[in-house]
Order: C-alpha cells, then structure tokens, then sequence
C-alpha cells in the first residue's frame, strides 16, 4: 500500500469526528491538527485538556474508552520547551487518536485524573522526570526518583552525571 501525503491544518480535518467534536466546542483552543499514515494527532490549548479529554470519552461519535499512555517530550532549545502527550484508544470504533499539549518550561497543565484515574502514575513519572506541574492531582510527588533527588532526569538539559 503506497504512502499518502500527510495532512495537516483544522479545515481538511473537519470531517474525522474528533476535529468536529473538539472544534465544535472550543475552536481557538486547538491550534492544528494532522493525519498520517493514517495516525491522527490533534493540538490542544493547555487550558482546554481536560475538557476536550472528557468530551472525546463521553460523546457517541467519538467513544475514546481508554487512556493507552500520557508521555512528554523535551525539545530543549524549542520554544515552548515541552509537549505532553496523550493516546487516546476508542475500542468500539477501533480507533486512536494523539492529542498534544506544547508547554513553556515553566508551564502547568490540569489534569486529567478526574476523567481517567489511570492518569495518576504517568502525571506523577511526568512530574518526577521532567518537573511539569498537574495542576489538581491528588497526589503529585516523585514515583521513581528518591524524594531528596535533584533535578528531573530526562531534561535534555539535565548534566549527564548528575548535579555534583
């Protein structure tokens, strides 16, 4: 099967049900949007996740049933710095959709653990290893470094040997 361009921008995504849900709610909070290899992702205001993480589980068009994973990434020197991200699966519709979040360094961002509790290990690995903030998680503390640890290790600024 040959490759198909990507797509990208709000306007030729319009007709996924995902767009239309997000964009129907609150246009100004999703930036852009790109389908490829038939893998869609969607930009979200920082303001608008956890909404728009509610609205893609709970309307019929969109059945999103299972948070899959919440990552993030550094793109130290990038301005802004970092990019959360969260994989939505619907089982019913056998589909997933990538929805990102780009952050200032010292950005926070809501979470989302009170739409999908599954949420709370990764918001905290997030918070343990690149120092982003969740705003409203229960119980937002280190999970895997010690509590006297130094830093966030997974910075890319982070000294390869630790702070001396």
């Amino acid at each position: 099967m040959p490759l198909t361009p990507a797509v990208t921008g709000i306007e030729p995504l319009k007709d996924r049900p995902e767009v239309a849900r997000l964009v129907a709610a609150n246009a100004e909070a999703i930036p852009d949007a790109k389908l490829d290899r038939d893998e869609l992702t969607i930009w979200i205001d920082r303001a608008f996740i956890r909404e728009a993480v509610a609205l893609l589980r709970d309307d019929a068009a969109t059945q999103y049933n299972f948070l899959a994973d919440v990552t993030c990434v550094d793109w130290h020197p990038s301005v802004p710095r970092f990019e959360v991200v969260y994989h939505l699966l619907s089982i019913p519709r056998k589909a997933r959709v990538r929805l990102k979040v780009r952050l200032a360094e010292d950005g926070a961002i809501e979470s989302v653990t009170s739409v999908w509790p599954s949420a709370n290990f990764y918001e905290r690995e997030i918070f343990d290893l690149f120092g982003i903030h969740f705003v409203g998680h229960p119980d937002l503390r280190r999970i895997l470094m010690p509590d006297d640890w130094e830093g966030h290790p997974l910075r890319k600024d982070y000294p390869v040997e630790g702070y001396r």
